[in-house]
């Protein structure tokens, strides 16, 4: 670049030949500035301090040399990561001089970790592009099974991130049935050979949920997880896919594109496994609280049983009432009986007498009357010796109804367990609990051969 004209003249300072400090400084900044255009500068971070104020401060060296650096917050804030003392980093900078100090520095524009910078921007690009498409959405996600029967993992056999997801399984929940396709993780055909082990994987239906699963690693070494060909194969495959690639800091294409992401394989298989400890556990407490809701409800049930046999009254001690109603209601009507039988001879007995006072009885009347009263009293004990009769007819054939008189003779009431009569035998079943009284006690009995 030719030098500047005003540049040169600035330096060569004022007629006495001095410079004051900070001319100095600020030419030298301009020369700095105009001398080296943005450029990329590699190193590792040192002494990295984020200010309250959002700026960063940091030191970048190499194994020979070192050089400060100032990445301002309206740069620093549109980073996607967080830069840490021992990083390896490629910084987009501007070669400058804090004038103040006299310091020679760097003003960071932009910066990526070292390695990655062309294929951290192709993935920021395809990661962009897939979201604009809503191949992300949160709402097209599918749930995981709660409960799967067979889990299918998607990596290496020679990984160590399968013998993790294998041990962890095996640990949580070793009923399930695993089913592993084998696919190279790394390497130029690993992205392609994942998505067709994705789409034999959905074909074949024959898991509940897919593990895709691999160590960490550099962006390198993650790259095929960050194909555009392995995020459509998740996103069409009909089995839900739970990303386990590389560590917790780790992101993939694949763990956007997933229905779930784990931090790490280990942590993916126990996302996808229900814990058989944890479900014995809550399966011995429902089964606890069913067996205390069937208790308390066979005891309401009792409860209730007992309530209902006090007011069941046995057919016996009902005929047992119904005599002595009986036996009332006769004393009562022979009581009624007499007592007006009474009032009829008192009332004759006071016509007698008026008569007696009002007309001479000649002896023909008297004894007609005397014949009258004669028949009256035939006539009231002949209809109390009828009602007699009749009462103890009725008593009679009460008696003959007496279930007790009935079982008496050598018969039994037998009844099922719903305390229905049985009547007929082709009712029965081989099995069935019956209760036989008998006209003293009685038996349960179960019916070995119906006829």
């Amino acid at each position: 670049m030719p030098e500047n004209p005003e540049l040169a003249r600035e330096s060569k300072g004022p007629s006495s030949g001095v410079l004051t400090v900070s001319a100095l400084n600020r030419s030298v900044r301009d020369l700095l500035e105009h001398r080296y255009p943005l450029l990329w500068v590699g190193g590792e971070i040192s002494n990295f301090v984020l200010a309250r104020s959002g700026h960063a401060y940091f030191v970048l060296k190499d194994a020979q040399a070192q050089v400060r650096c100032v990445m301002f917050r309206n740069r620093n804030m549109h980073l996607e990561w967080q830069p840490r003392d021992g990083m390896q980093v490629e910084a987009q900078a501007l070669v400058t001089m804090y004038e103040a100090r006299g310091e020679f520095q760097l003003t960071i524009e932009n910066m990526r970790r070292a390695g990655s910078g062309a294929l951290y921007e192709q993935f920021m690009r395809l990661r962009d592009k897939l979201a604009a498409e809503g191949l992300f959405a949160e709402d097209a996600k599918r749930p995981l099974p709660a409960y799967p029967r067979s889990i299918g993992i998607i990596t290496s056999l020679k990984a160590a991130a399968l013998r993790d997801i294998l041990t962890t399984l095996a640990r949580r929940n070793p009923a399930i049935t695993i089913v592993i396709y084998p696919v190279p993780v790394q390497g130029a055909e690993a992205g392609a050979k994942i998505a067709a082990a994705l789409r034999t994987a959905g074909a074949r239906d024959e898991c509940d949920v897919l593990i895709l699963a691999r160590g960490g690693g550099s962006i390198e070494d993650l790259w095929a997880f960050n194909e555009e060909a392995v995020a459509r194969a998740i996103r069409l495959c009909p089995i839900p896919v739970i990303s386990g690639v590389g560590h917790e800091t780790d992101f993939t294409i694949a763990d956007f594109a997933a229905d779930r992401r784990a931090p790490t394989p280990t942590a993916a298989a126990e996302l996808a496994s229900p814990d058989r400890a944890a479900l014995l556990h809550r399966l011995e407490m429902v089964a606890h609280r069913l067996s205390q809701r069937t208790l308390r409800d066979i005891e309401g049930r009792m409860q209730r049983l007992d309530a209902i046999s006090r007011r069941l009254e046995h057919p016996g001690q009902r005929l047992l009432t119904q005599q002595d109603r009986l036996r009332q209601l006769s004393e009562r009507l022979g009581r009624a009986i007499g007592g007006r039988f009474d009032n009829l001879g008192w009332r004759l007995a006071g016509l007698l007498h008026r008569s007696r006072i009002l007309l001479p009885a000649p002896p023909a009347q008297q004894a007609r009357v005397d014949a009258l009263t004669a028949r009256l009293r035939i006539a009231a004990e002949s209809r109390v010796a009828t009602g007699r009769l009749r009462l103890a007819s009725l008593t009679t054939s009460l008696e003959h109804l007496n279930p007790d008189r009935v079982l008496a003779r050598g018969y039994s009431v037998v009844r099922n367990a719903a305390g229905d009569v049985i009547m007929r035998g082709d009712t029965l079943s081989q099995g069935d609990a019956l209760d036989i009284r008998f006209a003293l006690g009685g038996a349960k009995v179960r019916v070995e051969q119906p006829r």
